[in-house]
Order: structure tokens, then C-alpha cells, then sequence
């Protein structure tokens, strides 16, 4: 059995639509995260620190992505030798 959905709501529109939804989130946060963040190479592995790591991770792209930046990346590049940046995307005003 491929799927639990019945022959309605199996059709090859709507199956398409579930893969390429899931496929948008996969492009959007996992591949960020593995990219970017090196999450497969992370040796935090035990009790709860992974998933805290997967928030801090996904907060992070969530603030870069709600100030207006795409390229998350070249973002977090800018903002290392940028701390008014890092405050813009915080929603922060900078205090010099």
C-alpha cells in the first residue's frame, strides 16, 4: 500500500500536489539546515539538545527570511561582520 487516502483523494493531482508541498518544505528548512548550518555533521546528539539546536536553527531562518532576506547563507555571512544587521533582523535598534 502506497497510501492511506482513498481513490478520490488519491489521484495523480493530488498526489503530485502532496510531493511537490513536501518537496517546497524540504528546499525551504531541511536543506537550509543541512547546508548551511551543517546539521548532519552536528555532534549534538543526545537528549533534548538536538531538537533545541533544530528551534535555535529554524528561528534563525525564520527571522532572516521575515526581514526580507533569500539568501540565508550570504545572510548569516553579513551579519558576522555586521552587528547592526544582526539587531535590523532582531527587530532591534542599534544602541550607538
Amino acid at each position: 500500500m502506497i497510501t492511506s487516502l482513498d481513490a478520490r483523494e488519491a489521484g495523480p493531482e493530488h498526489l503530485a500536489g502532496y510531493v511537490r508541498r513536501h518537496w517546497r518544505i524540504e528546499n525551504k528548512i531541511h536543506y537550509v539546515r543541512d547546508v548551511t548550518y551543517r546539521e548532519d555533521d552536528s555532534r549534538v546528539r543526545t537528549g533534548t539538545r538536538p531538537r533545541i539546536m533544530t528551534t535555535l536553527r529554524n528561528l534563525a531562518i525564520g527571522l532572516i527570511r521575515q526581514a526580507g532576506h533569500a539568501r540565508i547563507a550570504a545572510t548569516i555571512r553579513k551579519i558576522r561582520h555586521s552587528p547592526a544587521l544582526l539587531l535590523a533582523i532582531l527587530g532591534l535598534q542599534d544602541p550607538s
